[in-house]
């Protein structure tokens, strides 16, 4: 769940802490424990929103549209704007949220070559490849709470919002998904992300009573992404934020990425991070 420049009502399932802030800007990390039964209240965003999704998924309705959210995946919220959050798939959610003055926000999209409303026209951004190497720079500067550096978060919030922007420009906004859809997927979706083993296509179009290509068109439609590439994205992320905070050996981060590989590891991260793990380690990473 994601509040605004206030805590709303959230407050009793969402505990915000302000990791950083400055002139026209903030970050909070938000960590939030609704589940399917707890009641959907509206809140409010206070400013710019772009929040990007570490852990869980829940559903987000606003003016723009409305869509199922999960790890790597990025919330889009307008100032002033009324919002609503919902857990009917699973219990709890984390989120690190930047916020934006509008005028401060204008001025991002002034350097963004096609971006010209300053308004989000749509509710979110799907987990896609272009955007998980950010993503875990993001997570990793936020994972150690007595270690936040402020002009870091800065940076990334600036590099986010430009990236947001370049990849909103002139794009329509997508039909929103079934809410029997959204329940199988987002059921699919939680699945995928504590599951430690692979889960085969089949497996997973059974359990959501679905032939292996309509689970499939769906779940790209919902979610944005294939079923693995979603996988893979949250592997390589949670790797690179192994990499970044601590001194495992590579092979060890690769096995608890689900890889028995270490050359498959090695090539799939460079593909996606645009650096070798060891590279990355030594401060390669974009």
């Amino acid at each position: 769940m994601v509040a605004g420049l206030l805590v709303y009502a959230g407050g009793m399932t969402t505990t915000a802490r302000l990791l950083a802030s400055g002139d026209g800007w903030s970050v909070r990390d938000l960590m939030c424990t609704a589940g399917p039964a707890t009641r959907p209240f509206e809140e409010r965003h206070g400013a710019m929103c772009i929040a990007a999704v570490l852990r869980g998924s829940f559903q987000y309705r606003a003016a723009p549209g409305a869509a199922l959210l999960a790890p790597g995946a990025l919330l889009l919220g307008n100032a002033d704007t009324c919002f609503e959050c919902g857990h009917a798939h699973g219990v709890g959610d984390h989120c690190v949220s930047f916020h934006f003055d509008p005028a401060y926000f204008e001025r991002i999209l002034a350097a963004v070559p096609g971006a010209r409303r300053l308004d989000f026209t749509r509710p979110s951004l799907p987990p896609a490849p272009a955007l998980i190497p950010l993503l875990a720079v993001v997570e990793a500067a936020v994972a150690e709470p007595t270690d936040i550096d402020a002009p870091l978060l800065e940076e990334l919030g600036l590099r986010l919002a430009g990236a947001v922007a370049a990849m909103t420009a002139g794009r329509k906004p997508s039909r929103e998904p079934s809410r029997r859809d959204e329940r199988r997927i987002g059921a699919a979706l939680r699945r995928l992300e504590q599951a430690e083993e692979t889960i085969p296509l089949a497996e997973l179009a059974r359990d959501a009573a679905m032939s292996p290509f309509h689970f499939l068109r769906t779940f790209r439609r919902v979610a944005g992404v294939t079923p693995y590439q979603f996988v893979l994205g949250e592997r390589m992320r949670r790797a690179a934020v192994c990499l970044s905070r601590t001194d495992e050996p590579v092979s060890a981060i690769a096995y608890d990425a689900g890889f028995g590989d270490l050359s498959t590891f090695n090539r799939r991260f460079r593909r996606v991070m645009g650096a070798s793990p060891t590279a990355y380690r030594r401060g390669g990473s974009p």
